[in-house]
């Protein structure tokens, strides 16, 4: 393995409830990583829970595909170090640990599964390296497909850090039944998601308001770019900001469009668009819950999080 100091090529592998990831970056000590390679596909691994939630022989054959996929990539790449792990789909899947033992076995990669609260953990530690001390105590929100991520502190380890389970995908998944939904579902799913929030805003409120609020994930990119952010062709550096009030407005309309609709809209994609509806529900009870009145969207999340704990440990 390469001298860190000389820089050396790390991989990330990121098997997502909705996204199977796999990213090449170049690290030096002291200096940011630099995406260097990437590769992902949508896999919707959520999406393939049968009766029992039990991952499909189909999601499985999906999954080892990619991985194989990955590894040959990693390979061709020069990849030194390698690091995989698995977020909510695999990891609440009856069977998700069968499934992984099984290709650690076979493939001889280490997947993994992260838990919840590690997963806002180290999306914490990506914001506050992104941002930095000048942030003061930053509180962090993240919906993935399966989960939202919460956490806030004043250091690198988070002061409180908790997983919750209203992702975008699996509330979409388990609550809506029509394209749109009808209002009846939208109102169940708003009073649902604000009940499971609102347990957890003392654990929160206990350590003061926060001086940074920030958001991560596909889906706080897609609302603030609904809302006039600059688009990504801008790069990572441009400052991007969501208001509490558009997130109102914008959780209302998404759930009256049906999700052709929705990806006609600046920043949507027609695969996320089914689930942009949810989503926006859980945005406008996290801010509106927590007292926000923005959230600033930062461009590291847990992938880049993943990577810096890795950096760490390397050169300790």
């Amino acid at each position: 393995m390469s001298d860190i100091f000389g820089g050396m090529r790390l991989g990330v592998l990121d098997v997502g409830s909705n996204t199977v990831h796999l990213l090449v970056v170049d690290a030096h000590r002291g200096a940011r990583p630099l995406p260097a390679y990437s590769h992902k596909a949508e896999l919707r691994l959520a999406a393939h829970l049968e009766e029992g939630d039990r991952l499909s022989k189909e999601g499985e054959k999906l999954l080892r595909e990619f991985v194989d996929e990955a590894l040959q990539i990693a390979e061709d790449k020069g990849v030194e170090d390698l690091v995989a792990f698995a977020t909510s789909a695999v990891r609440d899947a009856a069977n998700g640990e069968e499934v992984l033992a099984r290709i650690r076995e076979e493939k001889a990669v280490g997947i993994e599964s992260l838990s919840g609260e590690d997963e806002a953990r180290l999306t914490f530690l990506a914001v506050r390296r992104w941002f930095g001390w000048s942030s003061g105590r930053l509180l962090v929100v993240d919906i993935g497909g399966g989960s939202l991520e919460i956490a806030v502190g004043i250091d690198e380890e988070p002061d409180a850090a908790f997983s919750l389970p209203l992702g975008a995908g699996r509330l979409t998944r388990d609550w809506f039944t029509g394209d749109p939904p009808p209002p009846d579902e939208v109102r169940k799913l708003r009073r649902h998601v604000r009940a499971e929030i609102a347990r957890h805003v003392g654990d929160v409120a206990r350590y003061g308001p926060p001086d940074h609020a920030v958001a991560t994930s596909k889906t706080f990119k897609q609302l603030a770019r609904i809302g006039g952010a600059a688009p990504t062709s801008e790069g990572p550096f441009q400052r991007r900001v969501l208001g509490g009030a558009d997130v109102t407005e914008w959780a209302e309309r998404l759930a009256k469009m049906p999700a052709a609709e929705r990806a006609e809209l600046p920043g949507v994609s027609e695969r996320r668009a089914p689930q942009l509806a949810a989503g926006a529900v859980v945005a406008d009870a996290a801010m509106d819950l927590f007292g926000l009145t923005e959230l600033e969207v930062c461009p590291w999340a847990l992938r880049e999080g993943v990577i810096l704990e890795r950096l760490d440990a390397l050169t300790a």
